[in-house]
């Protein structure tokens, strides 16, 4: 119990000794020991990665999660050390919702099938944003946290620690001017000693860490290049699952038109003249007499551009809405915005046409196109 308060004691006198120092540094009342400028610059270097550091690993969070709530619940799954519940990802929902819509509307029905269609490619997508989020914390917010939390905690106690040394080393100063008698001197001078090692090794283990931020920058760079693969990667699977959805619908454009005037009882019952006043012109598309010599390309599914020849008249001019990679020779690849020459052939499915631009020619699908009149 003696031991307890006289260490209490001599703990209390050294912290009102600090204190001491430390307000009259303040008010300008006494000297303090000043750290070498490359020292000081390490200071700054570790504050500003310290300060980015937190500011980027906090906008990736929601960046990855932009639900606050779920940001919350998934810290405080981490601070209990508990395994964070799988999350069904906004696509994945979506993709759940209209599968439902298509089994009430009728899988069959066009609007049916494009649900379902529609609703497999947002599940791939929810599944690749489920991959590259998995990616992402592990590669880039894991290393970053793991700076926050350990590094940065470890640097943060050596300079409180440093700070206590030069306080207490200005202190000796301080009472080794203000010795008179020669034996006070004499403590103050040893006292001084003492303190003046210590500082001198604190400083030193403090440099050593705060060097170590160089190792830093690089471990955080190299998390940086596999963030940008890993999001790299995400966005070109979500680009190629749109091309191969925007293929897939390009499919079913004429199911759409069929089904609503097979559908609609009005239309069935009224007469032609009154059907033909209530629907919009729509561009037709000339028709290129049968080719003789040539009679079952088009019903075969083979198309050879060099023995297709345009009409001599009744070709149209298109304009091209969307890029289209051809699937073989027998189709024309398609740059958006371009201006190419269309016509059809007998017995051709109605979602296609013979697209020509310059010596080119193949085949391409309507919905890429803007009938000109």
């Amino acid at each position: 119990m003696e031991f307890n308060v006289k260490k209490l004691a001599s703990d209390a006198g050294v912290f009102f000794s600090r204190a001491m120092q430390f307000t009259e540094e303040k008010l300008g009342q006494a000297e303090k020991t000043e750290l070498d400028a490359h020292f000081e610059n390490l200071l700054a270097r570790a504050d500003c990665t310290k300060n980015w550091t937190e500011k980027i690993l906090r906008q990736t969070e929601v960046l990855l999660q932009p639900n606050p709530s779920a940001r919350v619940e998934e810290f405080l799954y981490e601070k209990l050390d508990r395994k964070v519940p799988s999350r069904v990802t906004n696509g994945e929902l979506l993709a759940q919702y209209m599968t439902e819509a298509a089994n009430d509307f009728g899988p069959g029905t066009p609007y049916g099938k494009t649900l379902i269609k529609v609703g497999e490619t947002q599940r791939r997508l929810g599944a690749a944003e489920r991959e590259f989020i998995r990616s992402a914390s592990i590669s880039f917010l894991t290393p970053l946290r793991n700076f926050l939390e350990g590094d940065w905690r470890t640097i943060s106690k050596e300079r409180r620690i440093l700070q206590n040394r030069r306080l207490d080393l200005d202190a000796c100063k301080a009472r080794l001017k203000k010795a008179k008698a020669a034996e006070a001197k004499a403590a103050a001078e040893h006292e001084l000693r003492l303190t003046q090692t210590e500082f001198d090794r604190q400083a030193e283990v403090t440099r050593l860490l705060l060097e170590g931020i160089s190792s830093t920058h690089v471990n955080h760079l190299r998390c940086l290049h596999e963030f940008v693969e890993s999001q790299t990667n995400y966005y070109a699977q979500c680009y190629q699952f749109m091309l191969d959805l925007q293929k897939q619908l390009g499919g079913f454009s004429g199911t759409f038109v069929g089904n609503a005037e097979s559908t609609s009882p009005a239309a069935a019952t009224s007469s032609p003249a009154a059907a033909a006043a209530t629907l919009p012109a729509v561009p037709t598309i000339p028709v290129v007499p049968t080719i003789v010599g040539v009679p079952n390309t088009v019903a075969e599914g083979v198309l050879n551009p060099n023995e297709v020849k345009p009409p001599a008249s009744g070709t149209r001019r298109a304009r091209v809405l969307y890029d289209y990679e051809a699937a073989d020779s027998t189709e024309l690849a398609l740059l958006a915005d371009e201006m190419i020459t269309v016509y059809s052939l007998p017995g051709m499915d109605p979602d296609w046409l013979i697209g020509e631009r310059g010596n080119q020619k193949g085949k391409v699908p309507v919905t890429y196109l803007e009938l000109l009149s």
